[in-house]
């Protein structure tokens, strides 16, 4: 066993009382309001969200759902919900898990269809990583709706650091929606996303943030984009009041503050790239080129 350094003793119970004393500050109004713990929450949701994809044998899902209950149900006790409310929430939540499973039936399609590169539906389900962000997404919003919005904003947050796309578990996405690729992908909080819609890596569907952001708190500051939209890599799109209208597209690396039409495709306008062909060398040498 080590020896204490020297010292240690003169500043460990100062330390102690400080660390312990309560203030009012920000990190003691987050211990008083309850926190998750981080792992337990990760584990519960990986379960999960095996669970719905996955299962399928009544047995398992007999012995697997009330397990999950009785673990949400933990979870939440260390937040400031009582028992009651806890035990409404996650009954409220196990009954929509039905509904959960239909809509990724649905975005596992819609990647199928979107995708050439997909082989199979089971690749797609195991592999893409889309499928496992949106799949805790949708998770997530349903707790952050039923009134758990620490422990969805967990969940969000595992499956950005696990796959790179940052999905608020508030926004609202309609059905068969597809991220191709993924990462970098950002959607705020009050963004509104409609049916069949396909975006690709890089896309930011954000806020006009204010140099007082807090202000903007409770309001919609995120864009909508409605049904059969497609949004490709590198696009931002910004601002509450901004609405991309039916059947657009919004091509690479644009940036959108403001509404379009339905129908309407916005492209970055660009020069054609010259080929020199006559530099070329049949042998493939090019050490004389004067680049």
């Amino acid at each position: 066993m080590p020896n204490r350094p020297d010292g240690l003793d003169d500043v460990l119970e100062p330390t102690i009382a400080e660390l312990a004393r309560a203030g009012d500050d920000a990190l003691s109004k987050a211990c008083s309001e309850g926190c998750p713990d981080w792992d337990e929450v990760v584990s519960w949701t990986e379960r999960t969200r095996r669970m719905v994809l996955r299962e399928r044998q009544p047995a398992a899902l007999r012995a697997e759902i009330p397990a999950l209950a009785e673990r949400l149900v933990a979870i939440l006790h260390s937040t400031p919900q009582t028992d009651a409310e806890a035990e409404h929430i996650v009954a409220r939540f196990v009954a929509c898990l039905p509904t959960v499973r239909a809509r990724l039936a649905q975005d596992v399609e819609a990647a199928s269809e979107g995708d050439p590169a997909a082989k199979s539906f089971a690749e797609i389900v195991v592999a893409y990583p889309s499928i496992q962000a949106v799949a805790v997404y949708r998770l997530a919003h349903e707790l952050f709706g039923l009134g758990a919005p620490v422990l969805a904003r967990i969940m969000a947050e595992y499956a950005h650091s696990r796959t790179g796309i940052d999905i608020h578990p508030g926004a609202s996405i309609g059905n068969r929606f597809f991220i191709d690729h993924g990462t970098g992908v950002v959607i705020g909080e009050t963004t509104l996303i409609g049916d069949r819609v396909q975006i690709y890596q890089g896309v930011t569907l954000g806020a006009l943030s204010p140099r007082r952001g807090a202000r903007m708190r409770g309001k919609k500051r995120h864009p909508t984009i409605e049904d059969d939209v497609t949004i490709y890599a590198g696009a931002t799109i910004l601002g509450g009041e901004t609405v991309i209208g039916r059947g657009s597209v919004v091509g690479g690396n644009v940036w959108l503050t403001k509404s379009i039409p339905p129908e309407t495709a916005v492209l970055i306008e660009t020069r054609q790239t010259e080929l020199d062909k006559s530099r070329a060398r049949k042998d493939g040498d090019r050490s004389d080129w004067d680049i």
